[in-house]
């Protein structure tokens, strides 16, 4: 492997608070990943990797030992990318997401209507807010997004996100798209490092769905890959049930894992074009990259 990846994914917990219709339930056992494995596995990728991601299913506020992991994150020098959908960030968890470790947090708004139908948002955002205005004034640098990933089409949003919009747009005094073309541009600037982030729903790939591609580009091996909660090693951050099992981090060396004949393989395969594993021939979201798979022609 030549260079650093963008991101790696550790998935702390499989384990989530919601159950989001645009997310897929995980089939397998439910589990939080030990102190142990944790650390043994960002000693190995903190030199690698830009960033490390807290999840990959699950809610990564759900874990008993978050405060832990985050210290061991520091004592490695690893950044953390954290994605939560907000709903258990009460004031002791709030102060945990100021820790100099985080690089980025992102709340998903979408998942809030999406679990409490029309239930009123204004204590959920009140609390996101808090947190945002505090990262204003003790972590500066601290990116903040605000994400809405549940567009239908390319254009448009429902009633419900407009909601959301405009409690976003009063407290934070912004002026925000009316339309947005996730196409062309995805993310908007509300304030300092704060960012709306929107983008389409798309269908998780699963084995049992038919094949939609011989052909395609992925950057997963490339940018980034994952780990699961029991130490599988993965290369994209949507194998969520493990279906390409690359080795485990438990037993062999992560460097080891990710210069395997099968990763190689896939790595070759993505980079002519070509789709080797059957999971990744079911993925829609490979749809992104058609331009990437047309040079690679």
């Amino acid at each position: 492997m030549k260079g650093k990846f963008a991101k790696v994914h550790i998935e702390i917990s499989n384990i989530c608070n919601l159950q989001c219709s645009f997310c897929p339930e995980v089939i397998r056992a439910k589990k939080l990943m030990d102190l142990d494995l944790f650390e043994s596995l960002i000693k190995q990728v903190a030199p690698m990797t830009e960033q490390v991601a807290f999840h990959l299913m699950g809610d990564p506020l759900v874990h008993p030992k978050l405060t832990e992991m985050i210290e061991i994150c520091r004592t490695y020098g690893a950044r953390i990318f954290f994605v939560t959908n907000g709903v258990l960030l009460k004031p002791e968890k709030a102060e945990l997401l100021l820790n100099p470790a985080f690089r980025q947090i992102n709340f998903s708004l979408h998942s809030f209507h999406d679990n409490y139908g029309d239930k009123d948002p204004t204590e959920y955002l009140n609390r996101i807010f808090a947190f945002t205005e505090k990262a204003f004034e003790q972590r500066p640098d601290l990116y903040v997004n605000y994400r809405l990933w549940n567009l239908q089409e390319t254009r448009g949003s429902g009633p419900r996100n407009r909601d959301m919009l405009k409690r976003i747009a009063a407290h934070f005094g912004a002026d925000l798209p009316g339309e947005v073309d996730v196409r062309h541009k995805k993310s908007f600037k509300l304030k300092n490092r704060l960012y709306l982030h929107f983008d389409t729903e798309f269908t998780w790939p699963e084995m049992h769905l038919p094949e939609l591609h011989e052909r395609g580009f992925c950057y997963g091996m490339k940018s980034h890959f994952g780990i699961l909660v029991d130490g599988t090693v993965v290369p994209c951050c949507l194998d969520k049930e493990g279906s390409i099992p690359l080795g485990n981090a438990r037993e062999l060396p992560i460097t080891e894992i990710l210069n395997n004949p099968r990763a190689v393989a896939i790595r070759k395969g993505f980079s002519d074009g070509k789709l080797i594993e059957p999971l990744c021939r079911r993925c829609q979201y490979i749809e992104r990259f058609q331009e990437k798979t047309a040079c690679a022609t």
